[in-house]
Formats: structure tokens, C-alpha cells, sequence
């Protein structure tokens, strides 16, 4: 196939009187778009945001709609394997030093492993999201933290006339950041009343369920959530204002899709790739922060001595090694940092890190299929926890589970786990957590252990 050949072209500029939140707010607006950040180093250095995509894709199952600015064509098959065509139309020169610089960028649901294993198929799709939702985009807005400086990158030919394209996109892009803007005040006046989709009595019941499949040798373990959901009509994008200033995370992440919002401040990693090298991280094991330094140490010693949770996350390193081990180099594949306590805003974590380096007959979209879901979210074995997940939940996970990130035209890709996480549609936030079984869990606490989880959301939205 003969490659479109596009190369960057990069205007960098001062810019330390903005945010990314008034940048945002100034050169997307409304349309169509997506704001990344993050506040993790090396990561956190950047943040990306784009609007008014090329084309777009999204997916239910097999049925597959690609909409550009002139048509729309419906297609049936893998929804990655389309995605993948799609990429795979441009070899693209990457002249700057930034990680993306254009690609597809947007939502992969839990529910994309249908199209490569045979699941039951038993809850209802309450949300009716896609299960692949990606903006394709070739210019981007990248804020540089370090240096208060922004590049705007926008992809064209390697021509005189395409030199001259992008100084008149670059000269637009300039244009809308002359706008004045108005941001509304981040306090949130509604109170957001969250019910969750089962009780605690069922909730519960499901635990001794999946105990019981624990006991009989089916799984080791297995990660079971529900959802809450309130009436919102605050806009989402202060939403997400509120969100990055209470739980500031790894992964934030703001889409506006127009029928729906997307709105997460992730701590977790699903994969990264730059060129061929290859990273995981799982994260099993958590404590709350300390109000003092001696008591967040105290217990911070506690979850490195806790033996359930070291069990549990051990589990999950060896699922994270396999799911490694499928798409690297054989040799390759290393743990390269172990059980870490990793501090957050109000949470720790036990984290570890594994690395490899690619195997060259796979490609990106193989790599995150082999990791997808996360069993973080799902369990191990990871197919036979999938299909107790579908017998104990009430609903199709949807954007839950799933991964949140982009596929660059570089053929980097860095994709989280879509965690701490808002869906915004009809004006109703949805809100889904979960906990982790083992053998010994204590179902009122694993019941607890979720709504904890989503009431760190909730606080941070009403703060």
C-alpha cells in the first residue's frame, strides 16, 4: 500500500499567562474535542488537546461507522483491524520532540474483548456508549510545563504546498487563541444525590458467589463493580476543573464526544509504547493517605506487610507478565520495579513495573489487545473471570474497564485504565467501582472498598 507521507510542522511560542484549561477553553470551546494531562514526571511535562477531528470512529460490536467532514461509511469486522487501515494510510516524519503528535485518540471499552474471545453476552447495555470511540486528528495543541511554552503541530506533505496548508492552519489555530473566553466558577451549586444499580444485600451475595468459584478452582480472583448514577447538569468540563484539582493523577483525560462526555483522573497505566519498547503497571493494593507524616508512613508499612494484599498483587504482576509475553521478544520481558508504594492525592498504592521490547510481526493494536482488559479490573485467569463478571454484574461495563488514550501516527501509544471515571450523557453522571475477590475476602468490606472508591469522585465534584 502506498503511504500518504506527512511531516510535522511545529510552531513553538511563549505562553506562561495560560492553562490548559484556558487554552482549551479558547481553542475547542464546544466542538468536538479532547484535553489530556497528566500529573505524573516524565509524563506530566505535556498536555494535549485537539479539536474538530478528520474523521472519527466509532463501534457497537462488529458495526462499524467511519464519519469524516464529507461522508459517512458503514463497515462490519474487528473495529481495531479498521482502525489499524486507517493509521496505516500515513508514514508520518515526526521533527519535533514531542511523544504525539496526531493519531487516534479516544475510548476502547471493556467490552471490545467480545470481538477476540467468545463471551457470554447476559446484562443489558444501560449507557448505549460505543465500545470504540476515536477522534482522528493531524494538528494538536502540546502545553509544555517545564518551559511555559506551546507548540502547535499540525501534519501536511512534505511540499510547497503543503508548507503553505499548515501556515495557514497554524495561522488559524493562532486566530481562535485570540478569543476571549469565559470560564464559570468551579464551585458546584447542585447537589449530585448518587444511587448506585444494586443493593448492598446483592452486591454481597455476589461476593460469596465468586468466593465460591474461588473455593472450586475456577479463578483465583475476580473484580466485581457497580455503578451509581445522578442527575447533573453541571457542564462536564467543570466537572473535570474539579476533578484535576482534587485527585490530580497519572492519566486526566476530558473528551467531549457531543452525545456524551468522558470525563477521568486515572492513576493506572494499561500500556505504553514508544517505538518498540513496552511497559505495564499494575497497581493492586491500596491504603488512604496519612494526616501526618508519621502516620503515612505507618501506613504505608502496614499495606507492604499486608498479606492479602501482597497475594493479590503478586497475581497481578504474573497476569502482567503473561499478557507481556505474548507480544514481546522472548528474553525480553522484565519486571523492572516491584511492589513500590506510589503516593497520591489521598490514596497510596502498591505499584510495580514491567517491560519488554516488542516482537516485530505484532503491531500496536495487538499489543493493547493482549492487555486489555487489565486484570486490574477483570481478574485470573483473566476469560473465566470475564465470564463470572458477565453472571454476577447487572450491566454491560461499556467505557468501564476499558482504556482511555490514543494510537499515534508515530506508533506510539499510551493507553490507561479507564478508572475514576465519569460518563457524562443525558444529563446523568455515571460513576462505576470495583473491588478485587480472593479466597479470603469479607463481602460487606469488598462492598465498602467500592463505595469508597466512588465517593473520592463524588467528594471531589462537590468540593
Amino acid at each position: 500500500m502506498n503511504k500518504k507521507k506527512l511531516i510535522t510542522y511545529e510552531h513553538i511560542k511563549a505562553c506562561d499567562t495560560e492553562t490548559p484549561i484556558t487554552l482549551y477553553s479558547k481553542y475547542v470551546r464546544n466542538e468536538m474535542g479532547f484535553l489530556l494531562e497528566s500529573k505524573e514526571q516524565p509524563k506530566g511535562r505535556y498536555s494535549f488537546m485537539a479539536c474538530n477531528p478528520d474523521k472519527v470512529i466509532k463501534a457497537y460490536g462488529n458495526k462499524v461507522e467511519i464519519a469524516t467532514k464529507s461522508e459517512t461509511i458503514n463497515y462490519e469486522g474487528r473495529a481495531l483491524d479498521i482502525v489499524k487501515k486507517e493509521i496505516d494510510q500515513y508514514a508520518v516524519d515526526n521533527r519535533t520532540d514531542l511523544p504525539f503528535i496526531g493519531g487516534a485518540v479516544g475510548s476502547v471499552g471493556y467490552d471490545m474483548i467480545r470481538q477476540y474471545e467468545d463471551l457470554p453476552r447476559l446484562n443489558p447495555d444501560e449507557l448505549q456508549t460505543p465500545d470504540l470511540h476515536l477522534m482522528f486528528v493531524t494538528e494538536i495543541l502540546a502545553y509544555d510545563h517545564f518551559f511555559n511554552q506551546l507548540h502547535i503541530v499540525v501534519l501536511e506533505e512534505a511540499t510547497d504546498s503543503g508548507a503553505k496548508k499548515a501556515q495557514r492552519r497554524i495561522e488559524g489555530i493562532e486566530e481562535k487563541l485570540k478569543r476571549e473566553t469565559k470560564l464559570e466558577e468551579n464551585k458546584t451549586e447542585e447537589e449530585l444525590n448518587f444511587v448506585s444499580n444494586i443493593s448492598q444485600e446483592v452486591y454481597e451475595n455476589a461476593v460469596i458467589k465468586a468466593k465460591e468459584y474461588i473455593y472450586e478452582g475456577d479463578i483465583f480472583q475476580v473484580v466485581l463493580s457497580q455503578r451509581w448514577s445522578a442527575t447533573c447538569t453541571t457542564s462536564p468540563f467543570k466537572l473535570y476543573r474539579k476533578l484535576r484539582r482534587m485527585n490530580p493523577s497519572p492519566y486526566m483525560f476530558y473528551f467531549n464526544f457531543q452525545s456524551y462526555y468522558i470525563v477521568g483522573s486515572s492513576p493506572e497505566m494499561l500500556v505504553e509504547m514508544k517505538g518498540n519498547h513496552i511497559k505495564n503497571c499494575p497497581i493492586a493494593g491500596t491504603r488512604k493517605r496519612g494526616m501526618t507524616p508519621i502516620e503515612d508512613e505507618e501506613l504505608a508499612k502496614d499495606l507492604l506487610e499486608d498479606d492479602k494484599e501482597r497475594a493479590e498483587h503478586n497475581m497481578l504482576v504474573d497476569l502482567g507478565r503473561n499478557d507481556m509475553g505474548k507480544i514481546a521478544k522472548i528474553g525480553s520481558v522484565e519486571v523492572t520495579s516491584y511492589m513500590e508504594v506510589q503516593k497520591y492525592s489521598h490514596v497510596m498504592h502498591l505499584v510495580s513495573l514491567v517491560e519488554g521490547e516488542k516482537d516485530e510481526d505484532k503491531d500496536m493494536f495487538e499489543v493493547l489487545m493482549s492487555f486489555l482488559p487489565a486484570g486490574t479490573l477483570s481478574g485470573a485467569p483473566k476469560i473465566r473471570a470475564m465470564e463470572i463478571i458477565e453472571e454476577l454484574e447487572e450491566t454491560k461495563r461499556g467505557i468501564y474497564g476499558g482504556a482511555v488514550g490514543y494510537f499515534g501516527y508515530n506508533k506510539n501509544m499510551d493507553m490507561c485504565i479507564a478508572i475514576r471515571t465519569m460518563v457524562i450523557k443525558d444529563n446523568k453522571v455515571y460513576i462505576q467501582a470495583g473491588a478485587g475477590i480472593v479466597a479470603d475476602s469479607d463481602p460487606t468490606k469488598e462492598y465498602e472498598e467500592t463505595r469508597n472508591k466512588a465517593e473520592a469522585q463524588i467528594r471531589a465534584i462537590h468540593a
